[in-house]
């Protein structure tokens, strides 16, 4: 397979597909504006933050997988690559640590005025008596707003300072979930009207996309208590920062953000921000996934998802259709010979009727498989008459999905 990276991978891990006999090309150097001009041969596409539009799926001729190096895919047109047949898939939970530990971080840097002593220490400038001003930590409320794989672990990392951690009860969520909160010891509030009002602290660790953007508003700050800690490592426009500046000022809200909105397109480049600039911010450069333990992972990852994909499985697929789809399922239990699935689908054609899934599963000895097909649309008597009388086939059932 061609793999084009059009984000750095580390050497390492590239030569582990090199050895497989893929041609890897490593672009860091593409960007939304020449990437498209060099993806048409590209068998796989990995990336990071590189944006990957409709035109460059358009141009791409040869594409299969494309790859999320991470988390989100909120960079990527799941939409156009899903109507191309291309695959998306993500890396999900290998940076969760390190998001956490700098969350912590940024909560520590605050409350104990780090980055500012720090300054001024570089700068010839003692004093003790300013510094010496912290609330400290120990029986503070910690707020969770998103429980995931990263808020799961920033919850331990809090209970482990000794703070109570909170988060909203969400009527359907799934009972797995649900266990694992109560198991890191988090109690749920009602809403997210509770949450604000009881915490101390509010971290935010949420996916990107229009349900978020804007979720910390005027209202959502309003609320919050006066002189209460705001955290934020998901993603920068999940904050209406205007309002948050109003809040630092009136309601001294204090901030530890490692996102913003408007952030530069390169790793390197000015930035002016007026939020990262205020006293009662602390900030750093969308950092939290960088540290070597995670990078390892997730390129680890990477390789994982490229390696089922060359053997027809998919990890983290996030553009597919729920598993099951279809108005009705033919269940059809056959011996295994040649020409009996093909002899099926050409009665389905005929019939004008669209086969959505399918899978086949042969029982040991390979004298017998079963066939399960979903399709749009409803099946006769007649049609179920057909496909019975087919060669080799033992058995067909029809089952209605909404029964």
């Amino acid at each position: 397979m061609k793999i084009l990276f059009a984000d750095a991978l580390p050497d390492a891990f590239v030569d582990i597909l090199r050895a497989r006999g893929d041609e890897c090309v490593v672009r860091p150097d593409l960007d939304t504006d020449n990437l498209p001009d060099s993806v048409e041969d590209a068998d796989v596409l990995v990336v990071r933050s590189t944006e990957v539009t409709g035109e460059v799926i358009d141009r791409a001729q040869r594409l299969g997988l494309i790859v999320r190096s991470g988390a989100g895919t909120n960079t990527i047109d799941c939409q156009a690559a899903a109507d191309a047949g291309v695959y998306v898939c993500n890396v999900p939970g290998t940076n969760s640590v390190a998001v956490a530990e700098l969350t912590i971080g940024l909560l520590l840097a605050i409350d104990r005025h780090i980055a500012d002593a720090a300054g001024d220490l570089r700068n010839g400038v003692w004093n003790k008596e300013r510094y010496s001003r912290a609330e400290g930590l120990l029986g503070k409320t910690f707020g969770v707003i998103g429980v995931g794989e990263i808020g799961l672990a920033v919850a331990d990392r809090a209970r482990a300072f000794g703070m109570a951690v909170i988060a909203e009860r969400k009527p359907g969520r799934r009972p797995d979930t649900e266990a694992r909160i109560r198991a890191a010891g988090i109690r749920l509030v009602d809403d997210m009207e509770d949450l604000l009002e009881q915490s101390d602290i509010v971290s935010i660790h949420v996916p990107g996309g229009s349900a978020t953007t804007g979720l910390v508003d005027a209202s959502f700050l309003e609320k919050m208590k006066d002189g209460a800690v705001l955290l934020n490592t998901s993603r920068g426009e999940v904050i209406d920062e205007a309002a948050l500046l109003h809040a630092i000022e009136t309601k001294g809200i204090r901030a530890g953000l490692d996102v913003f909105r408007d952030e530069p397109g390169s790793g390197s480049d000015s930035f002016a921000s007026e939020l990262a600039t205020n006293p009662n911010v602390v900030g750093t450069h969308h950092v939290g996934a960088s540290t070597q333990q995670a990078q390892d992972a997730t390129s680890a990852g990477t390789i994982e998802v490229i390696e089922a994909y060359r053997t027809g499985d998919l990890v983290n697929c996030v553009n597919m259709a729920r598993p099951r789809v279809g108005a009705s399922t033919i269940t059809i239990r056959h011996y295994d010979r040649v020409g009996v699935l093909a002899a099926v689908f050409e009665v389905l054609r005929v019939a004008k009727i669209n086969v959505q899934t399918m899978q086949n599963k042969v029982f040991e000895g390979a004298n017998a498989a079963v066939a399960i097909i979903d399709i749009a649309g409803k099946v006769s008597e007649k049609l179920t008459g057909e496909l019975s009388s087919l060669d080799n086939v033992i058995l067909v059932r029809v089952t209605d999905q909404d029964q």
